[in-house]
């Protein structure tokens, strides 16, 4: 509505009421400023008929049931791409239900639970917000009074790679609680009959909850590839590997700015508020936690990323306190204590191969979704010298020069306790 039909509808429209509204202009929300809530928008004008109906006590003939869902299955979730305007839709049991939390400094609001779909796959769901507040609150009121698990149909649900890989409200999702979809009530039913197996078993497949350490079980069935065949392989999608882990380049950027709103990065180390023209409003900058991290197994050595709480996890340290030693400070971020606990150890990954470009080139690129230390593994028996990380011994120190002033002419010969050589 606007101007003169904001006072003349004002007084025609009441809450709770009904109406029948007719000939409203209908078009299309526009796309340029960010993705709307709504496909559609209605605009009430001078031409608009609107009628209220009366209030009836007559029982009436009831709704069929709704049509049949389009939801993404639990297992399909990792060999989709994550990007930030995906969405999915989905069905699940709820199995826990966190306490509403603060997210750090930054005051959003937020609340965890803990999903699980038929074959017994979990993940973990944020509720950001007033999904936390309403939805969640919901939620955790029925599950403290009501015998039997509840299911949940999420739309435009966003896929993250918190603690490994997870699940996350938007700004347009929906959150309803036991609906009344066919493919729900089974859902229901199913979580009646096996409710008992689903809170005490451990779930085969599984994305963590903030309580324990963000790493994801190899999926059983799963085939290890190694490092080598990843790099030659053409299409994208989620790969596991076994290999050793060394952050090999300690000058590079640790953290960087995004949108607190759209999590869009931003190419600046001022952290003064801005007008986001994706989010079209004024908004914050935040540190994320992203670097570089290099696999190294006995085909090959690969570099990828690594970010959020997975980086901060492995480093020992908040985003905002990296972005507070190197870019306030602008001090080098100390790196010990990580060669020193990744040190001869092999852990079991879980890659997502990506690809982005121009229409002329495209690049691949590796990003950690999980991470797990493989135990009880024997030393490796291969020599790989290059991707040791530890503190040199004297007369390794002049071997070491030797070598780099026989293959470089930038290298230096330092009689001090190094830190690893930077990967050429």
């Amino acid at each position: 509505m606007y101007t003169e039909e904001i006072e003349q509808y004002a007084a025609t429209l009441k809450l709770l009421n009904t109406y029948l509204i007719s000939t409203a202009i209908v078009k299309v929300s526009p796309t340029s400023y960010g993705k709307p809530i709504h496909k559609f928008y209605w605009i009430l004008d001078k031409e608009t008929v609107i009628e209220q109906i009366k209030a009836s006590n007559e029982v009436e003939k009831p709704l069929p049931l709704p049509t049949k869902l389009n939801i993404t299955s639990f297992d399909r979730i990792s060999h989709l791409m994550v990007d930030s305007a995906a969405e999915i839709d989905i069905l699940a049991i709820v199995l826990r239900c966190g306490p509403q939390k603060n997210a750090g400094s930054s005051h959003h609001k937020y609340r965890e639970i803990t999903l699980c779909d038929n074959q017994k796959n979990q993940f973990l769901f944020t509720l950001w917000e007033d999904f936390g507040e309403i939805e969640g609150h919901e939620i955790s009121s029925k599950m403290a009074t009501e015998a039997d698990l509840l299911v949940i149909l999420g739309r435009s649900i966003r896929i993250s790679t918190y603690q490994g890989l997870s699940l996350q409200t938007r700004y347009n999702s929906t959150v309803c609680v036991n609906p009344n979809y066919p493919q729900a009530v089974a859902l229901i039913n199913w979580a009646k009959e096996n409710k008992t197996m689903l809170l005490s078993s451990p779930s085969k497949k599984t994305s963590t909850s903030s309580s324990i350490t963000p790493m994801i079980v190899t999926p059983a069935g799963q085939q290890l590839i190694s490092i080598a065949e990843i790099s030659l392989a053409p299409s994208m999608g989620v790969f596991y590997v076994e290999a050793e882990m060394a952050v090999l380049d300690e000058f590079q950027d640790f953290c960087a700015l995004e949108c607190s709103g759209c999590k869009q990065k931003k190419r600046t180390k001022d952290r003064k508020d801005f007008e986001c023209p994706k989010c079209n409003r004024k908004t914050s900058l935040v540190p994320r936690c992203s670097f570089q991290i290099d696999l190294i197994d006995n085909t090959a050595t690969t570099t990828t990323s690594i970010s959020i709480e997975l980086g901060e996890k492995l480093l020992s340290i908040t985003a905002e306190d990296i972005f507070d030693i190197t870019c306030t400070k602008r001090q080098s971020l100390s790196l010990n204590h990580v060669h020193e606990m990744l040190s001869n150890k092999v852990f079991k990954i879980q890659l997502r191969k990506s690809s982005w470009g121009s229409s002329n080139t495209t690049n691949a690129t590796l990003s950690i979704l999980s991470y797990m230390e493989k135990q009880h593994t024997p030393q490796s028996t291969t020599d790989r010298t290059s991707k040791k990380i530890k503190p040199l011994e004297i007369s390794e120190v002049e071997v070491m020069a030797t070598t780099a002033a026989a293959g470089s002419s930038n290298a230096s010969v330092k009689f001090e306790p190094p830190t690893p050589t930077k990967k050429v």
